[in-house]
């Protein structure tokens, strides 16, 4: 058994790609529109996986990947969190942090501990930034910065 991806629905699928790949730094590898059944799919990757999706071809289907869904047609997917949250891993969690809140995207959970944040996409899905390796000494504003909203 491999993991290949996380699919996530959209509910605007040019708000989605600008939080995911501008803000949070993922590349576009695919996309399918299917016109058929009204929907389009795109697949990304974090940079640093990219060696790991090429290989992992080789057996298959591509993964580590995270699968945007978006139906053409209305619905109202609600805050559901029954799929938990996507995690991804940084060289510095305080660079990535500050680069996401001048971006505009709201700190849900600050990395108080050096190691741990938390945000959220345009669709309230969670993300979970880890600091690469050992936590980082505990800095302003981050130390002192209060949790806002939920994650």
């Amino acid at each position: 058994m491999r993991y290949l991806h996380t699919m996530l629905r959209v509910r605007n699928l040019d708000a989605a790609l600008d939080f995911y790949c501008t803000k949070l730094g993922l590349k576009e590898t695919r996309r399918r529109v299917d016109e058929k059944n009204r929907y389009t799919l795109v697949f990304l990757i974090a940079p640093e996986d990219e060696s790991v999706v090429e290989d992992s071809k080789k057996k298959g289907r591509p993964g580590p990947e995270v699968e945007l869904t978006y139906n053409w047609d209305s619905e109202d997917y609600g805050e559901a969190r029954y799929f938990g949250h996507l995690a991804y891993e940084v060289d510095d969690i305080y660079a990535t942090c500050d680069r996401l809140m001048k971006a505009g995207v709201t700190i849900n959970r600050p990395p108080r501990d050096g190691m741990m944040a938390f945000v959220r996409s345009p669709d309230l899905h969670s993300i979970e930034i880890l600091q690469k390796g050992a936590a980082r000494p505990p800095q302003e504003p981050w130390a002192s910065m209060k949790n806002t909203g939920h994650w």
